[in-house]
């Protein structure tokens, strides 16, 4: 039976956003993961650089591709995938990408996660997956990820 347990809840600073062009499935966009934190019952820290690789696809769904490092407060160093997709009404995707607040509500915004560690005690996470729901902001996206059990 699938169960889902609270495992941290990141916010995660974002740049801006830099478009590479169209390309045959969509737009290809980068974001640059500037940095941020992240805490949960069994690990808190911070979030390390990296970047958003997505593809605004024609259909109206933006592919989410993020990759980036968590420094847990022991010092040991997660590496995470998250991919996932976000899509809404054409009118709350504009405000989104004005930088306007919006009501997370309003749009679909969810991701899988994955972890890699080589840190002894967090080495749990190499065994875990994830899910998380999103909420963007004008320079930051907040993640509640639950661990599948």
């Amino acid at each position: 039976m699938l169960q889902f347990e609270p495992l941290m809840e990141l916010a995660v600073d974002v740049g801006e956003l830099v478009t590479m062009g169209e390309a045959p499935q969509g737009e290809r966009r980068v974001v640059a993961i500037l940095g941020g934190t992240f805490a949960g019952a069994r690990l808190r820290g911070a979030i390390l650089p990296g970047a958003d690789w997505q593809l605004a696809r024609r259909d109206g769904v933006l592919e989410i591709d993020a990759r980036y490092a968590l420094r847990a407060e022991d010092g040991g160093i997660v590496q995470v995938l998250s991919q996932g997709y976000r899509h809404g009404p054409p009118e709350v995707l504009a405000a989104l990408g004005r930088g306007e607040a919006v009501d997370p509500s309003t749009y679909f915004f969810r991701t899988v996660m994955r972890f890699e560690t080589g840190h002894a005690p967090l080495a749990w996470l190499n065994r875990t997956l994830a899910v998380a729901s999103g909420e963007r902001r004008a320079r930051q996206v907040l993640l509640q990820a639950y661990a599948l059990r």
